[in-house]
């Protein structure tokens, strides 16, 4: 038997290497765009998806990467469309979830912000308490706990998704 620990460190020192991030995926789609300009190369957008499939950081962020990917233009600069597109997009999922939980909008969008900033959210503290409605304690139908761990998983997710895209 040989021991081969070191070559396994080896390969997951290799793959961390070659990570795949989103400059990566936006270099991919502006040479797809100069090759042929209508994005009608099926062999790019194979090529975008597999490296979207193989990194772990980009899989939560795949459907938002090829909906991009799906609306380039021919013209303008990747980069403000690239921005412009996470933007509405954040803008409108955030306002869903503020719609479907009934929260705070103000306070639910400085707290994303910062959990955005800090790359996760922070479960403890009176920031939480903030941005959810008022409940009562006393009431038999609702449970106050069972409501925060449901607004903070539905952030951490959509956290997640978005975090380090623009």
């Amino acid at each position: 038997r040989e021991n081969i620990n070191d070559d396994l460190v080896f390969e997951i020192e290799l793959i961390k290497q070659v990570e795949i991030n989103v400059d990566y995926i936006l270099q991919l789609v502006q040479a797809a765009r100069q090759a042929r300009g209508n994005g009608e190369d099926l062999e790019i957008r194979a090529t975008i998806t597999r490296a979207v499939s193989s990194s772990p950081t980009l899989r939560s962020k795949k459907d938002l990467i090829e909906a991009f990917v799906d609306s380039v233009s021919p013209d303008g600069d990747i980069g403000t469309h690239w921005t412009t597109f996470i933007d509405e997009r954040r803008t409108a999922e955030l306002d869903r979830i503020i719609e479907d939980e009934n929260l705070n909008p103000d306070e639910t969008r400085k707290f994303v912000r910062t959990a955005l900033r800090d790359g996760a959210i922070q479960r403890t503290g009176t920031a939480v308490t903030g941005i959810l409605p008022p409940t009562s304690r006393f009431s038999a139908g609702v449970s106050h706990s069972a409501k925060k761990q449901n607004v903070l998983d539905k952030l951490a997710a959509f956290v997640d998704r978005f975090v380090n895209l623009g």
